[in-house]
């Protein structure tokens, strides 16, 4: 999406006449890039669901102050980012588990998806991923899945790209070495 784009749906926005169809609009636009970059979050398709509709109802009632000082997209995964965080930590504890046991817990729940596809390798990927600390976990999502470059993960983050770096490479040393050691 270009700027040039966001920026007249951000006009169309701010007109009342027209909100709501540039809401549609922009709902539209990304949905399924955040559906997905929640999911790989949370895991559960029904949780994403709820999320991405959090994450779209904060958009809604925040836009009006959004200052474009970043790009929306980048905006919106941090809203989107933060939302799945603070569902993970509600889920941890209304069941009173640590978050290395929720990740256990997602994945054994990845395995059991029947909306999940893909092989072996794809699914040892997937479990290599939730063994890492959330936050290389994010980073290395944002990187790989969304191949987002390190400036616009730096802004949903709040995070340098230095750290960023560091984050995404200690995630694939991990992720190879559990890969390693499944097979």
């Amino acid at each position: 999406m270009t700027d040039d784009q966001d920026k007249d749906l951000l006009k169309r926005f701010r007109d009342p006449s027209s909100r709501n169809m540039a809401f549609r609009e922009l709902v539209n636009r990304y949905q399924e890039r955040l559906y997905w970059h929640v999911r790989r979050i949370v895991i559960d398709h029904d949780d994403a669901d709820d999320v991405l509709q959090n994450t779209f109802i904060k958009a809604f009632k925040n836009l009006d102050r959004f200052r474009e000082d970043s790009q929306l997209f980048t905006w919106l995964y941090r809203i989107a980012t933060n939302e799945a965080l603070t569902f993970l930590k509600k889920k941890r504890k209304n069941i009173f588990v640590s978050l290395d046991d929720v990740s256990y817990a997602l994945s054994s729940q990845l395995e059991s998806d029947t909306e999940v596809s893909g092989d072996a390798i794809q699914l040892k990927l997937q479990q290599a991923i939730l063994t890492l600390p959330t936050k290389q976990r994010l980073v290395f999502n944002m990187k790989y899945f969304d191949e987002m470059k390190y400036e616009e993960i730096a802004e949903v983050t709040g995070t340098s790209v230095g750290a960023l770096k560091a984050s995404y490479h200690h995630a694939v040393k991990k992720i190879e070495a559990f890969v390693k050691q499944q097979f």
